[in-house]
């Protein structure tokens, strides 16, 4: 189908407003944890794996981490196991435990893979088991009560954190034109396996690669005040001020400072941004307005 004059005029404005932000970020690691509605939808996954392609091939490294939380929350639902959630984060004993393998390492994961491979990419998935990528450790979660003076130890099962990460399986990877698709599954020295945040995974992964950015998807417009606006460019400094008056708070709050803890550990930069936009992953990367907000480490 040929363009008209206006069309071509539009894609033409559009490709040289890119072309900066593509001669600054070729060769650059960009970290991409994909969740929320853009798993969901299929119009908007599929425009998902076709901005991860077009980055490769402009000469980013692209390396994607995925959630799978109501996934695995109606598979569990299908086989008779009740959710629990502690904090935000699913108690996981060792029937939930597969299952999570089974959601996370198998069905999402090749998803993404042959989403990506469809729209004309070359991804391998993984998790964090796999080349001992991510060696986790138990996620310990205490609690205040006013009956007691300690906190209260709460066991939320095979919950984990990431204690380090062996970068050679990416590096090997994406030297070789290679798009890593990554399911937040770790295991520790024992073999035991842990379920681990997507979110943490992606910032300590984006922290070890020393990524340019640290994208983060969510279902939100991006980190908002209280009138609505969405707040971006921010600073550490900034950030610190708006939890301090909550103004970030509950889901966001998480998210938001696994994007602090990025950038204070030399990300360049983190976003979170709408994944309910078609294309928001390019949106973010290749234009001027973007479409959530950015957070850098600027003190002032």
């Amino acid at each position: 189908m040929s363009l008209s004059r206006d069309e071509a005029i539009l894609t033409t404005k559009i490709l040289s407003e890119a072309l900066p932000y593509i001669q600054k970020f070729t060769g650059r690691t960009l970290v991409v944890k994909f969740g929320g509605n853009a798993m969901i939808d299929e119009k908007l996954k599929r425009s998902f794996a076709k901005d991860i392609v077009l980055m490769k091939l402009v000469g980013m490294n692209p390396v994607v981490v995925h959630g799978g939380g109501p996934q695995i929350g109606t598979l569990l639902e299908k086989l008779g196991i009740a959710s629990q959630f502690v904090d935000g984060m699913r108690v996981t004993d060792s029937k939930t435990m597969d299952v999570v393998e089974m959601v996370l390492g198998a069905a999402v994961n090749k998803e993404i893979v042959s989403l990506i491979n469809h729209a004309g990419g070359k991804a391998v998935g993984l998790t964090g088991k796999d080349g001992q990528l991510i060696k986790a450790k138990k996620l310990v979660v205490s609690r205040k009560t006013p009956e007691v003076e300690a906190p209260e130890i709460i066991d939320i099962g095979q919950v984990g954190e990431v204690e380090c990460i062996n970068t050679q399986v990416i590096d090997m990877l994406t030297a070789s034109n290679f798009i890593p698709v990554i399911a937040p599954i770790g295991a520790d020295d024992q073999g035991a396996t842990y379920n681990i945040n997507a979110d943490l995974v992606a910032g300590k992964l984006a922290e070890v690669l020393g990524a340019e950015k640290l994208i983060l998807l969510t279902n939100v417009a991006g980190l908002e005040d209280a009138s609505g606006t969405v707040l971006t460019g921010l600073g550490t400094a900034e950030v610190d001020a708006l939890i301090a008056d909550g103004t970030i708070k509950g889901g966001m709050l998480p998210k938001i400072r696994c994007a602090l803890e990025a950038v204070q550990n030399g990300v360049t930069s983190a976003h979170i941004i709408d994944g309910r936009v078609d294309h928001a992953v390019l949106l973010e990367i290749f234009t001027n307005e973007g479409v959530g907000t950015l957070i850098t480490n600027r003190t002032d």
